[in-house]
């Protein structure tokens, strides 16, 4: 009898990873759309590039994961939503530069593989894949047992983006005076959750309900990360939009600051919209400085947009009846100029 130590032994079993991955193959395959080559399997994926719909095409391309947002999904176990929040987060990070996503790959990265874990996350990516019409042709399950705990996993995507070469939008054109209109989140998105996770649990757990939020802590710390490629979208079809920011971590300053030309800078009215309980929550259990969260969080704001003043009140105007709320949060101001409406 042979007692010598095997791949499984050691804690990586390949045959429960592939044929976890083969009851998945239908479903992945369900994202695919003509420009798709090859099924789920092969050493890459394949995507025909539509070259005859562009004229000066440019790829965009972007990584990112989720975050601590992870552990949250763990102490739940209820991991669907973390799939979402992945694909969509990747997809507002190109579509703000004016892309239209192509196609999505994902990395699985696990302490002992739990197939029906693993089968709620893709089912995530499955999701959100679909309701944007995007190809998810590959990605990458990892097992490593020395790496993560046993019930731990991490995950990552990549996304690739197309935009027409005179279409990026770069905020070249943003000048002083300008308008910054806001969208809102749904909440944490993506962000924070390590702030979040220090001041919450050490005294609630996610399954208490707090009155403050109107669920469970859990409920309220999963919820899902918007997809604003729809919105974005309509922008670019109805107006002139010189500058788009999605609010992750750094917030809204960080984050809109790196659309803006070199000695302009936005400029926030803090008082101006109205900011998600969650977000007030945290700041009074830990007694977090202001400052502090308005680094951290998006605080209720998930997508800047910046525009003359005149077409930003055509766009508040055609928004005035979507389901995410729009907001006028501020304006773009020279460097040099302090920000006085702190409050």
């Amino acid at each position: 009898m042979n007692s010598g130590i095997t791949y499984r032994k050691s804690g990586v079993d390949i045959e429960k990873a592939e044929k976890s991955l083969r009851d998945l193959k239908s479903l992945i395959e369900s994202t695919h759309n003509q420009h798709v080559l090859k099924p789920i399997g092969a050493f890459g994926g394949f995507f025909e590039f539509p070259l005859h719909e562009y004229r000066h095409p440019v790829l965009v391309a972007s990584t990112d994961g989720v975050g601590t947002k992870l552990m949250i999904a763990v102490m739940m176990n209820h991991h669907e939503t973390v799939g979402q929040d992945l694909v969509n987060h990747c997809i507002n990070d190109i579509a703000v530069c004016g892309a239209t996503p192509l196609f999505f790959l994902d990395y699985y990265a696990c302490g002992k593989l739990d197939p029906q874990v693993y089968h709620q996350v893709i089912t995530g990516f499955v999701q959100a894949c679909r309701e944007a019409k995007l190809p998810l042709i590959g990605g990458e399950t990892a097992e490593m047992p020395d790496m993560y705990g046993e019930k731990d996993y991490d995950l990552a995507g990549t996304i690739v983006g197309v935009v027409e070469k005179e279409r990026i939008i770069d905020g070249q054109s943003i000048r002083e005076g300008d308008v910054i209109l806001g969208v809102a989140s749904s909440g944490l998105h993506t962000n924070g959750y390590s702030l979040a996770r220090r001041v919450l649990l050490s005294r609630y757990s996610v399954q208490d309900h707090i009155p403050e939020l109107g669920n469970t802590l859990g409920e309220e710390l999963l919820k899902v990360h918007i997809n604003y490629y729809p919105i974005i979208r309509e922008l670019q079809e109805h107006f002139r939009i010189k500058g788009l920011a999605h609010i992750t971590g750094g917030g809204l300053v960080k984050n809109t600051a790196r659309v803006v030309p070199q000695g302009l800078q936005p400029e926030f009215h803090w008082d101006s919209w109205p900011v998600p309980p969650i977000f007030r929550f945290i700041q009074k259990i830990g007694k977090v400085p202001e400052e502090d969260m308005r680094q951290t969080f998006n605080l209720g704001i998930g997508l800047t947009m910046i525009a003359e003043e005149s077409e930003a009140e055509k766009i508040l105007h055609h928004f005035q009846h979507h389901p995410l709320p729009f907001y006028r949060i501020g304006e773009i101001r020279p460097l040099e100029h302090h920000q006085t409406n702190n409050n």
